[in-house]
């Protein structure tokens, strides 16, 4: 490839528009990345990634607000359910309704979409664009995981056992798919990393946090 090349992106043809149907999230995902590999983060603009893709920048912003959700396609469609595992979680402690729910997403997430926002950051110059990106997710699905913890616990919602069973949950679930994203072409699925991760951290929970009516 010619640093040419390199420099301008735009120049890169268009994929055929009769290519085989996917989501258009997933075309500029795609797209996105083969971008960011060439030209980097600051080199590619939104414009690059909708020819790349074959569709339009108004396609675009129907399905992303902004360059860098771009990074999450895939864990942005396998979190969105999580309320919904939570709210028909029955038979369970909150904190393990919680864990469960967790393991139960991260069972449903392709286990060939490896979130190359984790893997390919230095080649593709992102440097603070991730850890940004993450964390406006993470606060997301913390307010999620804390509102079912304080209605099942009969907790108020600042509750301190709330707010750090919350955070310490999903903080191991977020260790556990970096982890799981760095371990190479042989790791293993992501639902059984992320079970052994909040395996014992619902233990030391979940007494800090019985349902409602509970001892």
């Amino acid at each position: 490839m010619s640093d040419d090349a390199l420099r301008r992106p735009d120049d890169a043809p268009a994929r055929p528009l009769g290519r085989p149907r996917r989501s258009s999230a997933e075309m500029l995902a795609d797209a996105a990345a083969e971008l960011f590999l060439e030209a980097g983060w600051s080199g590619t603009t939104v414009d690059h990634v909708a020819r790349r893709a074959g569709v339009s920048r108004g396609t675009f912003f129907n399905w992303f607000d902004a360059k860098s959700d771009l990074f999450w396609v895939d864990l942005d469609a396998s979190t969105a359910g999580l309320g919904d595992l939570l709210r028909a979680s029955s038979g369970l402690s909150p904190v393990r309704a919680v864990a469960a729910a967790l393991v139960a997403v991260a069972r449903q997430h392709p286990a060939d979409r490896v979130p190359w926002a984790l893997t390919q950051a230095d080649a593709m110059g992102l440097g603070d664009e991730v850890v940004a990106s993450a964390a406006v997710r993470g606060v997301r699905l913390r307010a999620v995981v804390a509102a079912y913890l304080a209605e099942a616990a009969g907790r108020p919602r600042d509750d301190l056992d709330v707010e750090v069973a919350a955070s310490v949950l999903l903080a191991a679930a977020a260790t556990s798919v970096v982890t799981w994203a760095g371990s190479g072409v042989g790791r293993p699925a992501l639902g059984d990393v992320v079970e052994r991760a909040l395996g014992p951290v619902a233990d030391g929970l979940d007494d800090r946090l019985p349902p409602t009516g509970g001892a």
